[in-house]
């Protein structure tokens, strides 16, 4: 799993039937003290994210491992909306 935020959206008006009744978000990875990577990744959202929320992401053939992405073809799955994030005794992140 890896740990990202919601920075933005996918709109596809034109797509394989399979992908038919999925949102597709833009997810920039962060890191567990909260500095973000460079780049950003198109995820399928299996759980209703929102924009600035933090995100726990599934890659590969993990992605294909949820209800809405069984077996559809995705690399990348918004599976869990995050509420807090704690290292080493300090609260890093926490949902508003």
């Amino acid at each position: 799993m890896l740990l990202g935020e919601v920075v933005g959206t996918v709109v596809s008006t034109h797509k394989d039937q399979e992908l038919e009744g999925i949102k597709f978000l833009l997810v920039q990875y962060v890191g567990s003290d909260g500095k973000k990577t460079p780049g950003v990744v198109i995820c399928a959202d299996a759980v209703g994210a929102g924009r600035g929320e933090w995100v726990l992401v599934a890659a590969g053939s993990s992605a294909r491992q949820t209800k809405l992405t069984k077996d559809r073809p995705v690399d990348h799955v918004i599976m869990a909306i995050v509420d807090e994030v704690e290292l080493g005794g300090q609260i890093t992140y926490r949902k508003e």
